[in-house]
């Protein structure tokens, strides 16, 4: 495609560059509007600059991917109501066995976690459990969060559903989910144990010693405290890791306090598993104020009826989350798919489904659409066909050389533009290219293109939505917080980056 008419090129180019600006850094002084705002503006801005009509540009939002986005969302939010993510963080301080151990427990965690229910998501989920499990056991937390922030992105490069520009690249591909599954991961299973061993070479000495925190407090936290975290997908957004859940927790002089208001009110627990005890004297006889009347034995029997509907109801949720997964593997269309899973939550749940879908980020869903457009625009100015024209004969993915010039290009742009734009702009050039060779050629482009423009969100802090995530959480969790620096991620992310994304290229089919 030559480049457009000159005012269309110049004009389009200022549009787009509102759009990165924004979109990189979305506290900018002079227009501190916010990702979504700031990718709605560079849409609009392309239609006012006539660089694509208002036609061409509802015809760019592509809504297969916005309805497979909403339907996994909406499973997520349910899965998390039926505790779902409380035992994934129960699981990483199980008879833990040193730090090395946590180490890898959380890389595995976070990996398959995010295979499965988006980085992004897991990230927002599992940081205060990290951060808490650190400073149970005295250990300084950076360690930790890399862990979590990395293998999130690694292991979300496995399958279709596991981040943004993977759900592009599936639908824009039309590659099955079990296609993508068996070709990305090989890499992702060796990526994620070649990170998880540097992690632990580098930080050796830190993990082979118990030591204070790094501010000298030294606190210990309760295991009651680690496995209390609440996940609302209302604060996690794909892209703004601006915003925060709220934690509410209760100091030992109020909870001695209220004591006695707590064992009155614990017969009226609806979730509760506990249960009442009857309070025998030491000769065995039941003291005569223990005995039950008849109201507290109705309320208890409602109260059992109660724990195991709530069971059922978990089940049911897994169940449906199982099928889903199933259906996907089998092949079945992905959007309507995951659409169909979240609505047979809704009627499952035979509730008022609003609570629920509030929690949706309709902020993600809508700096999608401005993003398609703005992109659609950028495209339309000749822009990224000339340059790829230019870098075209030196990619091609039959042979070494030319998968390394690809990998140096979509690593360099997915840290510069981002990932899904970088997703966007190349991803039907390099099909194309590709499908020039054979049709399994432009198959192993686009897991190409999965792989290193994911992996690539490692090398520093601003790559990734999940790594902005991980740092803003474990800043403010209350009284542990704990900021990682640019410079502790970017240490470690450039060998990681480099040596992970270059063993996962050797292994895609």
């Amino acid at each position: 495609m030559a480049l457009a008419a000159t005012y269309k090129v110049v004009l389009g180019s200022i549009a787009f560059a509102i759009f990165w600006v924004l979109a990189v850094f979305p506290a900018v002084p002079l227009l501190p509007i916010g990702r979504t705002a700031g990718s709605l503006l560079g849409a609009m801005l392309m239609v006012l600059f006539r660089v694509i009509t208002p036609d061409e540009a509802y015809a760019a939002i592509d809504l297969p991917i916005l309805g497979l986005l909403f339907g996994t969302m909406v499973v997520s939010i349910y899965l998390e109501r039926a505790d779902m993510f409380k035992y994934l963080g129960k699981l990483l301080s199980w008879k833990s066995k040193g730090a090395k151990d946590l180490i890898c427990r959380i890389c595995l965690v976070s990996a398959i976690s995010s295979a499965f229910f988006t980085n992004d998501t897991s990230c927002v989920i599992l940081t205060e459990f990290v951060l808490k499990i650190a400073r149970q056991h005295n250990l300084p937390p950076h360690p930790f969060l890399l862990a979590l922030a990395s293998s999130a992105n690694i292991g979300s490069s496995a399958t279709p559903i596991g981040n943004p520009q993977n759900l592009v690249i599936a639908v824009q591909s039309k590659i099955s989910f079990g296609d993508f599954l068996v070709g990305v991961l090989p890499a992702m299973l060796v990526g994620g144990s070649v990170n998880a061993l540097i992690l632990i070479i580098m930080y050796w000495r830190l993990l082979s010693v118990h030591k204070d925190e790094e501010d000298g407090t030294g606190e210990i936290v309760g295991e009651d405290d680690v496995s209390s975290h609440r996940f609302s997908p209302a604060t996690m957004s794909h892209i703004s890791a601006s915003n925060s859940m709220d934690h509410v927790q209760s100091s030992p002089n109020s909870i001695n306090g209220s004591l006695a208001t707590h064992l009155d009110s614990l017969r009226n627990r609806v979730n509760s598993g506990d249960q009442l005890e009857i309070q025998r004297s030491p000769c065995g006889s039941i003291d005569s104020n223990d005995i039950s009347s008849p109201a507290q034995f109705s309320e208890e029997k409602e109260s059992k009826t109660e724990h195991w509907k709530n069971k059922m109801w978990k089940l049911c949720v897994y169940l449906v989350t199982i099928g889903m997964l199933v259906a996907l593997l089998m092949g079945l269309n992905m959007s309507w798919t995951a659409i169909t899973a979240s609505l047979a939550l809704v009627v499952l749940d035979f509730k008022d489904a609003r609570p629920c879908l509030e929690k949706v980020s309709y902020s993600l869903l809508l700096f999608f659409c401005g993003m398609f457009i703005t992109v659609e625009g950028f495209n339309k100015t000749g822009i990224p066909s000339t340059l790829w024209n230019f870098m075209e004969p030196h990619a091609n993915v039959d042979r070494v050389s030319g998968i390394a010039v690809l990998a140096a290009v979509i690593l360099l742009l997915s840290n510069v533009a981002s990932n899904v734009p970088t997703v966007l702009l190349l991803g039907g050039r390099v099909a194309a290219s590709a499908a020039a060779i054979s049709a399994s050629e432009e198959k192993k482009a686009w897991l190409i293109l999965a792989w290193v423009s994911t992996v690539a969100g490692n090398l520093s802090l601003l790559g990734s939505a999940a790594n902005l995530i991980v740092c803003e959480q474990a800043r403010r969790v209350p009284h542990l917080g704990y900021t990682l620096s640019f410079w502790n991620h970017l240490k470690f992310g450039v060998p990681s980056t480099l040596i992970v994304t270059a063993i996962g290229l050797t292994l895609i089919r």
